[in-house]
């Protein structure tokens, strides 16, 4: 059985290894930040989101397409996350 250490690594390390740069961007620091203060049933739901394809997982993200409505309320939180880091010094927005 994978031990919580051993989990949190191998989701930071697949959310940094996506295999797109842009998903590496994204999914890396959000996992970085969020992971070790997740509930077992909000890395259960994270864990599966891994397993999706960056083809798929970007334009939902984006808002480019409507994602599935068990990721919804993980992937806004995500798209915010990932907006946030790269809004310009004074933004408002």
């Amino acid at each position: 059985m994978e031990t919580t250490e051993a989990r949190l690594k191998r989701m930071r390390m697949r959310s940094w290894r996506r295999g797109t740069k842009e998903m590496d961007l994204i999914l890396g620091p959000w996992s970085d930040e969020r992971l070790a203060g997740m509930s077992e049933a909000a890395l259960d739901l994270y864990d599966a989101l891994l397993e999706e394809n960056d083809q798929d997982l970007y334009p939902w993200i984006t808002g480019g397409q409507q994602c599935p409505e068990k990721y919804s309320v993980l992937l806004a939180e995500i798209g915010a996350f990932a907006r946030a880091r790269h809004r310009p010094a004074g933004s408002v927005r």
